[in-house]
């Protein structure tokens, strides 16, 4: 059960934890031993398999591979601490390589290779990157950032490494003077820089450790018994460059000895024909794949009969309960599963297996209930006091996964974790009587774009680039498709002539496609607080009245006057 403690100060404060009991967390283990331990008993069984080329790695080959990669790693000079950056698609050889990274000491840092060259450089650069892996096609973006790079495939690319013929010196090399003893690697020490908008601004690197990681695949992994290891095909959709991706599938799979279908790119046709000709039994994906799944009539082409699929997940944005009703009739059968998380934590919630509540599962607007290890208040963020249950306020987080801050970044470190290691997510909620988690409202300025994060402030910081644009505002707006598109509202100089599509045109040419802004209304003012800050709330209510609510990302906001001060 949930428990009520004591505070340092004396007070009685709102704590609760998991119904479940705690799991053990091993000591010493490193993220790679963990993921693989015993992995040499399902040696022939395959870990990981494209479901476009087919191309496979059994868990031999997993096993082999990372070793050979780190062993290359090291040779090149590589030492503890040192960051690489990848910037790939979803292959087969990404959890070996990110694996490879972290067994060699060095600190894994994925890149999404459709983002502009110049957004690739700023994270290299902010991150202090020693190394970029790759491929062919992204090749072009990195090449001219100075540092030494691998890319994987069979053609050479001059300038750069190629992968196989370093596993193959690797295999070669000997051991010696390869790993020093100041190059051990141990839990405490640093695995992942994923970057992540965080609360509010630009984006950050995240410091993850292999203890971080470790400890949440532990309480996210509890109730999987061991008559599912190596028996779940899990689909790998969701990027790998994103934490739900390499933590919550590649490592949570590996480490239940399952098998990853990998898909580096929906499409509804071949998303359906993989998970049936792929006996796919558990589909981690987004909201807006579970609405083409529900509406599309390309649906009915497929014999639904065949599919093994057990259970879908979704995660990194909210799921309307009617959309949920609606996909639990159109495939019975097939469990709808939530969860909730962060990259400053991974997971912290989690609706399946749920046997907790009265009706077996968590109720249908919540993300479920917390998991084992972990602590959540609800902290009213105008007393900091924790609230009892049913009341709402910002979900603060405390457990062994909670990051080890923000990299070269005190400042924010300080205003996202406090001084009794509380994380403060920015997500407003409550918990219930039966210990289920709301999500009521998001304190993060954050947008939602099919599960992406777009900062504001960044798009902003484009924005004011433009020789036109005085002053910009960027908020959310809801979506049905997209569950939020980004919508500027701009302050043109006197003499501009640009249109809304040539606003549009200069975001896109300087951001990644799910950054870009989808609408663009010309106002006369930005309303900005006391102290400076741009009222996004008030913007953004402003915003959701101008505009009908059948309108999509491609189509045009109507303008007219308002208190607000849109014009045409």
């Amino acid at each position: 059960m949930e428990n009520t403690l004591p505070n340092s100060s004396g007070d009685h404060e709102n704590i609760f934890r998991s119904r479940y009991p705690a799991v053990p967390v091993p000591d010493n283990v490193t993220l790679p031993d963990f993921v693989l331990e015993n992995a040499e008993l399902y040696a022939d069984n395959v870990a990981f398999v494209e479901a476009e080329t087919g191309k496979s790695y059994t868990y031999r080959e997993v096993i082999r591979d990372t070793k050979r990669f780190a062993k290359a790693l090291r040779s090149l000079g590589l030492r503890k601490g040192h960051v690489v950056v990848v910037v790939l698609p979803n292959v087969a050889e990404y959890a070996i390589i990110a694996l490879g990274i972290m067994a060699a000491g060095g600190v894994y840092s994925a890149a999404n290779p459709a983002a502009h060259e110049s957004e690739i450089k700023k994270q290299v650069e902010a991150a202090g990157a020693k190394l970029i892996v790759t491929n062919q096609l992204a090749h072009a973006k990195v090449k001219s950032l100075e540092l030494p790079v691998i890319v994987l495939g069979d053609t050479k690319v001059s300038n750069a490494m190629n992968w196989k013929e370093l596993l193959t010196a690797a295999e070669r090399a000997s051991d010696n003077k390869l790993v020093y003893e100041e190059d051990e690697v141990k839990q405490t020490d640093l695995c992942a820089l994923p970057f992540s908008s965080g609360t509010t601004g630009l984006s950050k690197g995240v410091m993850l450790s292999h203890r971080n990681l470790v400890a949440n695949l532990c309480s996210t992994l509890f109730s999987v018994g061991p008559e599912l290891v190596g028996q779940v095909t899990t689909l790998g959709l969701i990027p790998f460059f994103h934490i739900y991706g390499i933590a919550g599938i590649c490592c949570a799979t590996l480490r239940n000895k399952g098998k990853v279908v990998v898909v580096n790119r929906f499409d509804l046709r071949t998303f359906l024909n993989t998970l049936i000709t792929q006996e796919v039994t558990f589909a981690p994906i987004v909201p807006p794949i579970i609405l083409q799944l529900v509406k599309s009539p390309i649906v009915e082409e497929f014999d639904l009969s065949k599919l093994k699929l057990r259970a879908v997940m979704t995660a990194a944005a909210p799921l309307a309960p009617e959309l949920r009703n609606s996909f639990e009739k159109k495939f019975p059968g097939v469990q709808v599963q939530e969860a909730y998380g962060l990259t400053e934590h991974s997971c912290i919630t989690l609706t399946h297996g749920d046997q907790g509540t009265e009706h077996g599962i968590a109720k249908r607007n919540s993300v479920g209930f917390i998991l084992p290890n972990l602590e959540i208040k609800f902290v009213d963020p105008e007393t900091g006091r924790s609230m009892p249950r049913n009341t709402s306020g910002e979900i603060c987080v405390r457990s062994k996964c909670v990051m080890e801050g923000y990299f070269n970044n005190e400042e924010e470190t300080a205003r996202t974790i406090d001084r009794e290691g509380w994380l403060h997510t920015g997500d407003f909620g409550y918990i219930d009587d039966d210990g289920d988690i709301f999500i009521v409202d998001r304190m993060k300025e954050i947008i939602k774009y099919k599960g992406f994060q777009v900062a504001p402030a960044e798009l902003e910081a484009v924005l004011l680039t433009h020789p036109s644009v005085e002053d910009a505002a960027v908020v959310p707006l809801p979506d049905d498709e997209a569950g939020e598109i980004p919508v500027a509202c701009v302050v043109m100089s006197k003499d501009s002539k640009e249109s809304e599509e040539d606003i549009i045109r200069f975001v896109a040419s300087n951001v990644t496609y799910y950054k870009k802004v989808r609408v663009v209304h010309f106002v006369d003012t930005i309303p900005r607080s006391s102290s400076g800050k741009i009222m996004r709330r008030f913007i953004r209510s402003k915003v959701a009245e101008k505009l009908p609510a059948s309108l999509s990302p491609q189509q045009n906001c109507p303008s007219s006057s308002s208190a607000f001060g849109f014009h045409s």
